[in-house]
């Protein structure tokens, strides 16, 4: 029984507050982006950008972790490659969302903005907040005002222009 309470109490490098300041903070961010994709009826909203993002978060603890702890010499770690894995398995996630149906390309949007809740993920991680909070507002941005800016205008039955008359 020694062992088991030993090892669910191992310390970490990082005091738990910490921890658990970078994990919410990642949810609490990319919680408004997925927000975002949820008014907007997306496929991936709400719980799926706040994953992620806890996911890459997560992922950087963990690395900070190793490389924070003493391992005999032959032991290397090299903290790039957490950021390498994180941004190609989100990038494959992302890549799914993506659909070309009828002539038009659908969930782009959807798929760059799960790529960049891991990257929020990443910083909130890593404990580099300013990043993370502008990445957050300049995403929010982009998303919810360009789309005024950049949507077609739409005919009275809300179809696009080009699709009026078929």
């Amino acid at each position: 029984m020694d062992v088991i309470l030993t090892e669910l109490s191992a310390n970490t490098t990082m005091p738990w507050q910490v921890i658990l300041l970078r994990l919410l903070g990642a949810v609490m961010l990319t919680g408004l982006i997925g927000l975002e994709r949820e008014s907007m009826h997306s496929p991936a909203g709400l719980r799926t950008h706040m994953l992620v993002s806890l996911a890459a978060a997560l992922f950087c603890l963990v690395t900070l972790e190793m490389v924070g702890r003493d391992y005999p010499d032959n032991v290397r770690s090299d903290p790039l490659r957490m950021v390498e894995a994180v941004t190609a398995g989100v990038a494959f996630l992302a890549a799914g969302m993506i659909v070309f149906s009828k002539g038009e390309v659908k969930g782009l949007t959807t798929g760059a903005s799960l790529w960049l809740a891991s990257a929020i993920g990443l910083c909130a991680g890593l404990g580099l907040w300013p990043m993370a909070v502008m990445t957050t507002v300049i995403a929010l941005v982009i998303i919810r005002l360009l789309r005024l800016v950049s949507k077609p205008a739409a005919g009275e039955n809300g179809e696009r222009p080009e699709q009026q008359g078929r």
